[in-house]
């Protein structure tokens, strides 16, 4: 029996190269069409069950509008999404079948980080978040940590936990980092890194640091290929890989 379809748009990029890479040697999918920069996504229409896009902010969101205009379901990795995007994705599913994946982290050791995290953050009375990644990167704070922070601000929301204390009255700009539903988050870019978080909660005495750390991009494949095989039965956006994990 044929496997599920694939394929992957941003095929020329550094993820889409592995996410093709690992498509291929999936028993039990297929790579139809390898996408990038000026490629028509309508195309795929009767082509493809499943577009995977790892491309850029700005192109994203129209990639994930031409897959729903075709029938396709969609994995997505590229990061930059704001509330105000997802909406029209899902406002754009409704009467569909169709299902669309968008995950800021397909490691599975980010998304555990991540639960750990949101599960710790009411416990203590201080909490920050210091992403890191490569100079290529185009987005700060990376998706992982933006979702890593929302997480923890609800967490710490509702169980009622004072915000952090910060007695700063004078800082440079950005100094203090970024806040995020008043998490603080913090990103550095630095050559020889790949991707990496650290969550640090703090109590009178004691730290907690919660870090995962991805040092290639195959890091990410089990991910991807979950999301791949699972989208299909979920109707609707998914945000984040948790719901699709046992």
């Amino acid at each position: 029996m044929a496997g599920l379809r694939v394929a992957v748009i941003g095929a020329a990029g550094r993820m889409g190269r592995t996410v093709c890479d690992a498509v291929e040697s999936a028993p039990d999918l297929e790579l139809v069409a390898r996408l990038d920069v000026g490629d028509d996504v309508a195309a795929l229409a009767g082509t493809a069950d499943v577009g995977v896009d790892f491309t850029v902010p700005n192109a994203a969101e129209a990639n994930v509008t031409a897959l729903i205009q075709a029938g396709v379901h969609a994995v997505v990795g590229t990061t930059g999404w704001d509330e105000q995007a997802m909406q029209r994705v899902r406002d754009r599913l409704t009467g569909t079948s169709l299902g669309v994946v968008i995950a800021p982290n397909f490691a599975l050791s980010a998304v555990l980080a991540m639960r750990f995290a949101a599960q710790a953050a009411p416990w203590f009375e201080s909490v920050e978040v210091v992403e890191l990644h490569h100079p290529g990167k185009v987005d700060a704070p990376s998706g992982t940590a933006v979702h890593t922070a929302r997480a923890i601000a609800q967490a710490r929301h509702d169980a009622r936990v004072a915000p952090s204390p910060d007695a700063t009255t004078s800082a440079l700009d950005g100094a203090r980092g970024a806040a995020v539903d008043g998490a603080r988050v913090h990103a550095v870019r630095l050559r020889g890194l790949v991707a990496h978080q650290e969550v640090l909660l703090g109590n009178p005495g004691e730290m907690l640091t919660i870090r995962t750390d991805s040092f290639d991009r195959s890091s990410f494949m089990p991910g991807v290929l979950l999301a791949v095989r699972r989208v299909t039965g979920r109707p609707g956006l998914t945000v984040g890989l948790d719901p699709l994990l046992d």
